[in-house]
C-alpha cells in the first residue's frame, strides 16, 4: 500500500511543512510530524483523513481505533479525542491528509445516487474503514492539483464530488448521508455540538441545546453520549481546555486571563482541570510543548 501512496507523499512532501498547512484546495489540509509522541487530547473535525505514511492511534472513551496508510476515518462530528502519532521520524515524518466534510455537498452528491433508507446510527460518531484503489487514485487526482494551482477552482470541486461519492459507495456510506440529513439524530447533535462550540465560554444550559438539537432532554443525553462518548458538560469542558491550551500557547495570555476567556469562573478550578486533562499545570505544559517543536520557551 505504502508504494502505491509515494506520488501521494511526494506532492504532501512539496507543498507542506511540518505542523498542520491548510492548502490552497478548499478544507484539505496537510499534517506532518517528525516523531513519535506522547498520548495528546486533541480535536478531531468532521472530517475525512487519509494517512499517507505512518500510523496513529485514537482513544474515544475506551475505545482505541488504530489506523495507517492502508486505512481511512471518517469523523463525523467534531470529537474531543486522545491521540497519538506513531512510526515517525525526520527522515520519514508522519504525513496525513484531512477533507473537512461540507454537509450541504455531501447531500447533493447522495441525492444523485439511489435512494437508501437509512436508519440513525447507532454507534459512535467516526469509523475506520480500508483504503481502496478507486479512493486511492481520486484522492492523487485532488492533491495533484496543488502542483497546478490555477485548476483548483474548477477542478478541486469535481475531485472532491468523486471523493465522496466512492466514500458514499463505501461502508461507511450510511454515516455519511446521515451527515448530510439535519433532521436525523445525527444531523441533531451536530446541531447541539455546534452550539457548544459557539458558546463554550458561557454557561452551558440544557434548554438550550434542546431548543438548537429539537430533541428533549432524555433524547439529547442519549444521543449525545452515543456519538461523542460524553455527556454535554464533558464535552463543553474538553473544548474549554482545548480552547485554553491554544491561547496558552500563542503567548499573550497568562494563565487567569485564559481561564476567565474560556469560561471558567476559578482560576484554581481551571488549573486543576487543565492538570488533569494535560498531565501538567498550564505553564509548564506550554513551556514543554514549545521546547518539543523548538519554539522559545515561555517567558
Amino acid at each position: 500500500m505504502t508504494d502505491h501512496l509515494i506520488p501521494h507523499i511526494d506532492i504532501a512532501l512539496r507543498h507542506a511543512s511540518p505542523g498542520s498547512t491548510i492548502t490552497p484546495i478548499p478544507r484539505l489540509e496537510i499534517s506532518m510530524g517528525q516523531a513519535t509522541t506522547g498520548k495528546a487530547p486533541c480535536l478531531y473535525r468532521s472530517m475525512i483523513c487519509f494517512i499517507l505514511q505512518g500510523s496513529k492511534h485514537v482513544a474515544i472513551n475506551d475505545e482505541l481505533l488504530s489506523y495507517d496508510p492502508a486505512h481511512y476515518l471518517i469523523s463525523a462530528l467534531d470529537l474531543p479525542l486522545i491521540g497519538q502519532i506513531l512510526d515517525a521520524d525526520k527522515s520519514r515524518p508522519y504525513i496525513a491528509v484531512s477533507l473537512d466534510l461540507d454537509p450541504a455537498i455531501l447531500a447533493d452528491v447522495a441525492s444523485t445516487m439511489p435512494q437508501v433508507r437509512d436508519t440513525d446510527p447507532a454507534g459512535i460518531g467516526i469509523a475506520i474503514n480500508p483504503m481502496t484503489a478507486p479512493l486511492r487514485d481520486t484522492l492523487l487526482r485532488l492533491l495533484s492539483l496543488l502542483d497546478t494551482p490555477a485548476d483548483i477552482p474548477v477542478l478541486a470541486p469535481m475531485a472532491e464530488r468523486e471523493l465522496l461519492y466512492r466514500l458514499l459507495q463505501g461502508p461507511q456510506g450510511r454515516l455519511l448521508r446521515q451527515i448530510a440529513q439535519p433532521e436525523g439524530a445525527l444531523g441533531r447533535i451536530r446541531r447541539a455540538v455546534a452550539w457548544i462550540r459557539d458558546n463554550h465560554n458561557t454557561r452551558l444550559r440544557i434548554e438550550a441545546l434542546c431548543n438548537a438539537s429539537g430533541m428533549s432532554r432524555a433524547s439529547l443525553h442519549r444521543h449525545f453520549l452515543a456519538m461523542t462518548g460524553l455527556s454535554p458538560l464533558q464535552y463543553q469542558k474538553q473544548l474549554r481546555l482545548q480552547e485554553a491550551r491554544q491561547l496558552l500557547l500563542a503567548g499573550d495570555h497568562s494563565a487567569s486571563d485564559v481561564a476567565f476567556a474560556v469560561g471558567y469562573e476559578s482560576a484554581s478550578q481551571f488549573s486543576r482541570e487543565y492538570f488533569r486533562q494535560f498531565g501538567a499545570p498550564p505553564v509548564r505544559d506550554v513551556r514543554q510543548i514549545r521546547q518539543t517543536i523548538g519554539s522559545p520557551a515561555m517567558g
